[in-house]
């Protein structure tokens, strides 16, 4: 199976964000388990303070805020996006 396309957005917020959402759905494996491969970004070309959720091999879903990481709990894709415009919201102050 190749990856699908399963969702993707991209754009330019207020003249000084950029959003990028992309979600595959992939062969589940042993790298993937959850058949899903994405990544959520935002960055604020001002500060250069962002969010990003992202879930490669080997570490699987994490978030990074600015220079910081930490574990994600991966649970659907609906989940995933609510997460991120959460997130965004409380660290950045971008409501999506």
């Amino acid at each position: 199976m190749k990856a699908r396309l399963a969702f993707w957005q991209k754009a330019r917020l207020q003249s000084r964000y950029i959003l990028e959402m992309k979600i595959y759905e992939i062969r589940r494996s042993s790298r993937c388990k959850d058949g899903v491969r994405y990544g959520l970004i935002l960055v604020d070309l001002v500060t250069g303070r962002r969010v990003l959720m992202d879930n490669h091999h080997p570490k699987g879903p994490h978030i990074h805020l600015d220079d910081r990481e930490f574990q994600y709990g991966f649970v659907n894709e609906e989940k995933l996006i609510e997460d991120f415009k959460r997130i965004v919201f409380e660290h950045i102050g971008v409501k999506l």
